[in-house]
């Protein structure tokens, strides 16, 4: 009777010990372990996690920005999320557009403006809204002013091809103008008069 005791308490230790070496292994177990597809798996989902992958398709975009001189437009080629639609590709490239200027560059569109929507006609026509920043933060003057819009009207016109000219909208409204000067009551085609050429 104590002999079969024995044997069973050693029994329910060895049981015990092998289902705590399982545990171990399980919850500290190294990285060469894991199986890979649990890995791969892991970066994937920590990748869209943070938004940006690494692999995504992009694009080279002409992007507008103000001229050394400040006396016209500089295009600079900027790398820009590629999207299926061309309403979304113009969505990316303004939104791009209206992003801090790359370095050594000063963008002529005021710090804080968003794009709150953007359309595209069967005429080819694209409808931008801005947020209201574009005219309270704007400095005025009529230089600047084309400048603002011409970035914006470029870098669609530019870089999408089926579109032909663009109507800028502040918070939801056509507006007569920015700050005064330019009439924004109709779609505006490129303007390549007020871009420079580098040298």
């Amino acid at each position: 009777m104590t002999l079969t005791r024995r044997l069973w308490g050693y029994l329910g230790l060895a049981v015990a010990g092998a289902a705590l070496g399982v545990w171990l292994v399980t919850l500290w177990r190294p990285g060469w372990l894991m199986d890979r597809r649990t890995r791969d798996g892991a970066a994937a989902t920590a990748t869209a996690a943070d938004g940006a992958p690494g692999d995504a398709r992009r694009i080279s975009a002409s992007l507008f920005y103000v001229a050394p001189g400040g006396d016209g437009l500089i295009a600079v080629d900027q790398d820009v999320l590629y999207a299926a639609s061309p309403a979304d590709q113009a969505r990316r490239i303004v939104e791009r557009q209206l992003a801090a200027a790359p370095q050594g560059h000063a963008s002529a569109i005021p710090p804080g403006v968003t794009l709150r929507a953007l359309f595209l006609t069967s005429r080819g026509e694209a409808y931008v809204d801005l947020s209201r920043d574009v005219v309270t933060g704007h400095p005025g003057g009529s230089l600047h002013e084309l400048l603002t819009v011409y970035a914006i009207v470029n870098a669609v016109t530019v870089n999408l091809p089926g579109v032909t000219a663009v109507q800028i909208l502040v918070d939801g409204h056509e507006v007569d103008t920015l700050v005064g000067h330019l009439d924004l009551r109709h779609p505006l085609r490129r303007g390549t008069r007020w871009v420079q050429r580098t040298p």
